[in-house]
């Protein structure tokens, strides 16, 4: 089953198990499929394990594996054409072979959460199987859509020609539905690297798995992949429209909506206040709700073959679309020994933030003939997954408690400008080193207390939370230590609940263990401001999303330099395709290699990287509804000879700016005792068109509507100049009224052609100003959505008209509220709100 395991003794595969059997020597040999890395083994005084991963769900194939006509053809004739790095290890230890995969891509069902979900599974397994390969292998991977809709697969980290990268319309045409297509390139570097769909939101429905380039002399110890990954049942384009729609229902499933209610029990109303006054909303960790975060495809997985003594190495990708992983080890310390496949000097932490789409391998140790928790928990604390090694009794790792999200608001109160700018901190705020967001962790600074509960703390010694605070500015290490909290050990004396500082990685500590300084060679120097709206959940570089901005030529030869500023509240992690960059830190000549970089808000991070290739490479946001919202960029060899997949450059340029141009769908309408109201939009990165109507039981309700289109300015979307079409009928008597303007108003039958223009002030207010084309002005402040508590929101309204409406809505679930509501034009009315 395995033919590139070769024995010259009778035996079992260590893959399968099956016992091996002589046949003929072929010069080619070709594995069926391979759900794990060739187990590694380190040399003891006992036996050693042997690692196994947690197994995978798959489904048979073919035993016949006939070469398939694929839609790339000249790929199978032509010469294995060599990315521009140098091999990585010169020494020979192994024969490089061809080794071809078939992956199968199948629409399935899954059933993580007790309800059956569409998904996407490579071979029947979720997460996909992992690909092995040593450093001078060829590799050979067949990818069979067997789906009715096209495909991708992108080799996160892989240095190989750009035909291969796999970004469709970029770099080759989508994978057409019931297609073949080859993915063929010379491995030339090792370590831990993953792939998955770069087409729409496959990756969120599991179509990623781990990609392992062996050394030519791989160290011997046991290794097992793990592949991190978060899961909704929500279907991933609902998700993308939800985000767009700036619903807070994720924000009410994870407990993190930061009412006025919490904000007054928890003693930071004033907070909250100082938070709207600048036009920000509610602090957010993590933009998705998730049902379940998964460990190799589980929410528990277990890894029992291990002893006291072993060291087993974990191979860890996260292949979460768009959740940082908080990783911890029961068993004691985290000894950090990779990072994006390059090898580091090892560093021990406590634990260390794994962001989405980087990898890490990481050596931890079974103290004792017990079974030992590895934990991975997403940031914002709203779930975890965990693999158990060893065997016997059960030390689980501590878990994190829930995020003080007034206090992250408090902080980024006090960094951010009135104008929506965070204050940069300059280069002493670089590769993590200050991690703002540390006020948050209660395990660091002690659980958040109410109101009322810090009155009686201050009474017995423990500091207020101001003083914390203020303390931890003087002195980083200061707050660490609080007076009044025993310790908990179940983690083996790792310092938690405040007792003692917990050691955790930054890039700063990554050390790379060979002189990574770049060749000499003209340079040239970028800086992109990482920005964004979380209101509108726009992203972008500049202020611009890939289908605004011009792609950056380069040269080869130029060493390019990258300075990023991060002016958003969220974090970044921003991938480079096909290259490896330097991440300019303390360590000099030994900077880190990486390829995906975490630039934290309000961070400056510089990275530099070789100009080697040709043809054009993606650099984007790997939070993937960030990405397909426009945050990324691309670079573009001058010179490069024209890509034979993709003929048409001005049709591929347009199919790929689809992702960030599209328009979504949202609305809501009221269903009262006194009639219909409601909203309709279309919304894009900066246009809207909207529809609002109010149609009442009553004759004497009338009925109105006003159409707006328009489009958003500036970098905080805050400024809207619209036209449009207002009209408004009555059947009672027209009557005139004064407005508060003074002028003559008929707002029973009227019929105008409106122009304005709309603004938000502080508080979240919407101010509008317009002029119809009867002559006559309005001036109209409303404000939508005040979290008055968990569910319950407050709409106000008024206008120059003298119109006016408040109304309350109770969220049931996403789509349902209950609502009532009074409108002088409508008078009172209770009953539902349909909301998309």
């Amino acid at each position: 089953m395995h033919p590139e395991v070769q024995s010259t003794k009778p035996g079992t595969c260590p893959k399968c198990g099956m016992a091996l059997v002589k046949q003929k020597t072929k010069t080619t040999p070709t594995p069926k499929k391979e759900s794990q890395p060739k187990p590694e083994s380190k040399p003891t005084k006992k036996p050693a394990a042997k690692p196994v991963a947690p197994p995978k769900k798959t489904v048979p194939v073919s035993q016949e594996k006939p070469r398939p006509p694929v839609t790339n053809q000249d790929v199978q004739t032509e010469p294995v054409e060599k990315a521009g790095h140098k091999m990585e290890s010169p020494g020979q230890a192994s024969q490089p072979r061809t080794v071809r995969y078939d992956l199968y891509v199948h629409d399935t069902i899954v059933n993580f959460t007790g309800e059956n979900k569409k998904a996407i599974a490579i071979n029947g397994s979720i997460p996909a199987p992992t690909l092995t390969f040593t450093e001078g292998d060829t590799a050979e991977i067949y990818v069979h859509n067997k789906m009715h809709m096209e495909t991708s697969v992108h080799w996160h980290g892989v240095f190989l020609p750009n035909r291969m990268d796999g970004v469709p319309w970029l770099t080759q045409k989508p994978i057409k539905p019931h297609s073949t297509y080859l993915y063929k390139f010379k491995v030339i570097q090792n370590g831990t690297y993953w792939y998955h769909s770069h087409t729409h939101f496959q990756e969120q429905s599991g179509m990623y798995g781990s990609l392992v380039f062996l050394k030519r002399k791989e160290p011997e110890i046991p290794a097992i992949p793990i592949v991190l990954s978060d899961w909704t049942d929500m279907k991933p384009k609902e998700v993308d429209r939800s985000l767009h729609s700036a619903t807070d229902w994720f924000a009410i499933k994870k407990g993190a909506t930061q009412s006025y209610a919490e904000a007054i029990r928890k003693g930071h109303f004033t907070t909250k206040l100082k938070n709207e006054w600048k036009r920000m909303t509610a602090m957010d960790v993590s933009d998705v709700y998730y049902e379940r975060f998964l460990m190799n495809g589980k929410p528990v997985a277990e890894a029992t073959q291990f002893k006291a003594g072993d060291e087993v190495k974990l191979r860890i990708v996260n292949g979460g679309a768009s959740t940082y992983f908080w990783l911890t080890y029961a068993g004691g310390k985290l000894m950090v020994v990779a990072n994006d496949g390059n090898d580091v000097e090892p560093v021990e932490v406590d634990r260390l933030i794994i962001a989405p789409s980087e990898t890490y391998d990481v050596i931890v140790t079974i103290p004792e003939d017990m079974q030992y928790e590895f934990l991975a928990t997403a940031e914002d604390r709203s779930g975890s997954a965990s693999l158990w090694l060893g065997y016997g009794h059960k030390m689980p790792a501590q878990p994190l408690r829930s995020l003080k999200y007034f206090e992250g608001m408090k902080m980024m109160n006090g960094m951010m400008k009135m104008n929506g700018d965070m204050e940069p901190m300059g280069m002493q705020m670089s590769n993590q080193q200050m991690d703002m967001n540390a006020v948050m962790y209660p395990e660091i600074t002690g659980e958040e207390q109410s109101k009322k509960a810090k009155k009686l703390s201050g009474k017995k010694g423990m500091p207020a939370a101001s003083e914390t605070n203020k303390a931890r500015k003087e002195d980083p290490h200061a707050g660490h230590q609080m007076p009044g909290q025993a310790q908990d050990h179940s983690m083996h004396q790792m310092p938690m609940n405040g007792e003692g500082d917990l050691e955790t990685l930054n890039y700063g500590m990554l050390r790379a263990t060979e002189i990574t300084t770049l060749k000499p060679g003209p340079e040239r120097i970028l800086r992109f401001e990482l920005t964004g709206n979380m209101n509108r959940y726009v992203w972008t570089v500049d202020n611009k999303t890939v289908s605004e901005s011009d792609r950056i030529l380069i040269k080869k030869g130029e060493n390019l330099k990258i300075i990023m500023f991060n002016n958003s509240m969220m974090r970044h992690p921003m991938h480079l395709h096909g290259h490896d960059f330097r991440v300019l830190n303390r360590q000099g000549a030994y900077a880190p290699l990486k390829n995906v970089i975490d630039v934290m808000p309000m961070e400056t991070d510089t990275i530099e990287f070789a100009a080697t290739e040709s043809g054009d490479w993606f650099f984007h946001c790997h939070i993937l509804y960030h990405m397909m919202s426009g945050m990324g960029r691309i670079f573009s060899y001058e010179n490069s000879p024209p890509n034979p997949e993709l003929p048409d450059q001005k049709m591929a340029q347009r199919m790929l700016n689809r992702d960030d141009k599209k328009f979504h769908l949202m609305g809501m309408v009221g269903l009262e005792t006194n009639g219909t109201d409601g909203e309709v939009m279309l919304n894009s990165t900066r246009y809207r068109i909207s529809t609002e109507w109010r149609v009442g039981l009553k004759a004497s309700h009338g009925l109105e509507s006003e159409t707006y289109f328009g489009r958003y300015f500036g970098k905080m979307q805050w400024l809207f100049p619209f036209i449009g079409f207002d009209y408004h009928y009555n059947s009672v008597k027209n009557e005139s009224e004064e407005t508060l303007l003074g002028q003559k108003s008929n707002q029973y039958n009227r019929k105008a052609i409106v122009a304005g223009v709309q603004y938000t002030l502080p508080m979240l207010v919407i101010s509008e100003f317009r002029v119809d084309s009867k002559g006559k002005f309005r001036v109209q402040l409303m404000r939508e959505d005040i979290p008055i508590s968990s569910r319950l929101r407050l709409n106000l309204m008024g206008n120059s008209d003298k119109e006016y409406m408040v109304g309350l809505r109770y969220i049931v679930t996403k789509y349902v509220a209950f609502s009532t509501h009074y409108d002088s034009d409508m008078d009172t009315g209770i009953g539902v709100t349909i909301v998309y």
